[in-house]
């Protein structure tokens, strides 16, 4: 059942029929590992310890018999919210190998997300994490669809405990006979810009990432340790945790707790992960920390981020502390992983880089048309990941999936050599003066001064009504915001970059509006100018 596809045939073109039939994602990913002789290599470091491909093989047999036994059939749905450890890569693959579709939301969320989620999706079995169930409990009696609850933990709070049924089901189960385009399992969108929408995922998309980007691009090897600070429930993080180290019989660390300068630092020291997959924010957050490890405290050898456009000056920094390069790329919810990468030996910070081979890219302008090189458009991505629709949502299907194409909601510029530079978010962008100005540019400007910890521009009208830049700045720990510093910023900006570009006002905050995966949310901030 396994599938290996070349990401160099015919410059980077797929083979039409590269899965066989059947085809199970999750038997792909964990079979491949016992047909390999990787039965007793540690597959999955977490906070209470250590589990061989063997151990998670049995482990992902016994939930896929344990959802059974509780007749749920295939194509069904099970809701996922589960913290980074063993049981999130025992549900999610378990629940696939039972042909039932998982899905996985983010662990940050409110209980009224989570009803509308359970509803939406009309999930049958919730599986939750003990530390979770809280944000659950005013709304579980009223869920129309909901039959089961299962906790992940010691206390299952009068529900099911996941570790009971898996101790009563059988360490033997043979994978539900799915095809590559069959559904296999969502995410949520954030929902940013409305009620979130459930992104419809199929089998052949998980290995698709791996062999098209994480093998050729992110270069990962059976040898490697990997920890990714952004948690499983994201794309981003889906993959750099699971999907990729699976492919290759590579050893994943899962923490639960939220990623921190500390936390993350401690896990750099005490695993001495050869990959290290972070955000924007928090390579920023660890420069400015005390507990950045020393050069010779490390064993990272790749160093990747996504989430948001990485400035130039964190990037810099970040190889010059470490030594090594941070490959800055794009990816989607909708994408299910990263398509637009900067590549080792070649990484040009302030890009993100060129498109991962398997995939096209194209940049339209306002008249539906591909813009030259040089101006801005908004990005559109074809490739095998895609996601097959957003579930019960037709107007918002067709408006991002475009046939072979679809659409980001990110603009970009490409260069003369082929290097993309993200611009902003296609509702961030400015006018001023009927010039677009990428808020991205001023946010790594202003980054770049010694003084600025985290920076987010968006529009604010002046006084007769016309758009100009305002910034948002947090300071680095121990400065104190007064008017003159603020025109130090000012004066920083105009003179690395063209006048009109510069922030006529600047606000300085303790922390910014972000989402659980790390983004900032620029939308709060304009919410927020516009009352």
């Amino acid at each position: 059942m396994q599938c290996d596809i070349d990401p160099n045939s015919s410059q980077g073109v797929l083979p039409a029929r590269p899965f066989p039939y059947p085809y199970n994602a999750a038997a792909d990913l964990i079979e491949r590992n016992l047909a390999a002789g990787r039965g007793s290599k540690i597959a999955v470091h977490d906070d209470d310890g250590s589990y061989t491909y063997a151990e998670l093989a049995a482990r992902v047999n016994r939930f896929a018999g344990a959802l059974t036994s509780l007749g749920i059939n295939m194509e069904q749905r099970v809701l996922l919210c589960l913290q980074d450890a063993i049981d999130f890569p025992t549900a999610f693959l378990g629940a696939i190998k039972a042909g039932i579709v998982p899905i996985a939301v983010n662990t940050m969320l409110t209980s009224t997300d989570y009803d509308y989620m359970l509803r939406d999706s009309r999930a049958q079995v919730l599986v939750v994490s003990e530390a979770l169930f809280d944000s659950f409990k005013p709304i579980l009696d009223r869920q129309p669809h909901l039959k089961h609850v299962i906790v992940s933990g010691q206390d299952a709070h009068g529900k099911l405990r996941m570790a009971d049924l898996m101790v009563a089901a059988s360490p033997q189960f043979d994978a539900v006979s799915t095809k590559a385009d069959d559904a296999c399992f969502w995410l949520y969108s954030s929902g940013s810009t409305g009620a979130p929408k459930g992104t419809v995922h199929l089998h052949g998309s998980l290995i698709y990432t791996a062999e098209l980007y994480a093998k050729p691009i992110l270069g990962i090897r059976e040898s490697d340790v990997v920890f990714s600070a952004a948690k499983l429930f994201f794309a981003y993080g889906l993959g750099n945790g699971l999907t990729f180290p699976f492919a290759v019989g590579a050893t994943t660390v899962l923490m639960a707790e939220r990623p921190t300068a500390a936390s993350v630092a401690r896990v750099l020291r005490r695993y001495q992960p050869t990959i290290f997959y972070g955000v924007p924010t928090l390579y920023g957050m660890m420069l400015a920390s005390q507990d950045l490890p020393r050069r010779d405290e490390l064993r990272l050898r790749r160093c990747t981020s996504a989430g948001e456009a990485l400035p130039a000056d964190i990037g810099q920094r970040w190889t010059a502390a470490t030594g090594v390069e941070i490959l800055d790329g794009i990816g989607s919810t909708e994408m299910l992983h990263i398509f637009l990468s900067n590549r080792t030996g070649e990484v040009r910070y302030g890009t993100t880089g060129k498109p991962v081979p398997g995939y096209a890219v194209r940049l339209i302008g306002e008249d539906g048309n591909e813009v030259a090189k040089g101006e801005i458009g908004e990005l559109h991505i074809s490739g095998p990941s895609s996601a097959s629709c957003y579930w019960n949502n037709n107007e918002k299907t067709r408006d991002t999936f475009l046939g072979q194409w679809t659409r980001s909601g990110d603009k970009y510029i490409e260069s003369e050599d082929g290097y993309f530079t993200y611009c902003g978010r296609s509702d961030d962008m400015l006018k001023v003066g009927g010039i677009y100005v990428s808020p991205f540019e001023v946010e790594s400007t202003l980054a770049a001064h010694p003084s600025v910890l985290e920076v987010a521009v968006v529009g604010h009208l002046d006084d007769d009504g016309l758009v100009k830049p305002k910034a948002y700045v947090v300071l680095r720990p121990g400065l104190v915001p007064d008017d003159e510093l603020a025109a130090v910023l000012q004066k920083h900006v105009k003179d690395n970059l063209a006048p009109y570009k510069f922030p006529r006002w600047i606000e300085f905050l303790e922390t910014l509006p972000k989402t659980a995966t790390g983004k900032i949310q620029r939308f709060k901030l304009r919410h927020a100018n516009n009352k």
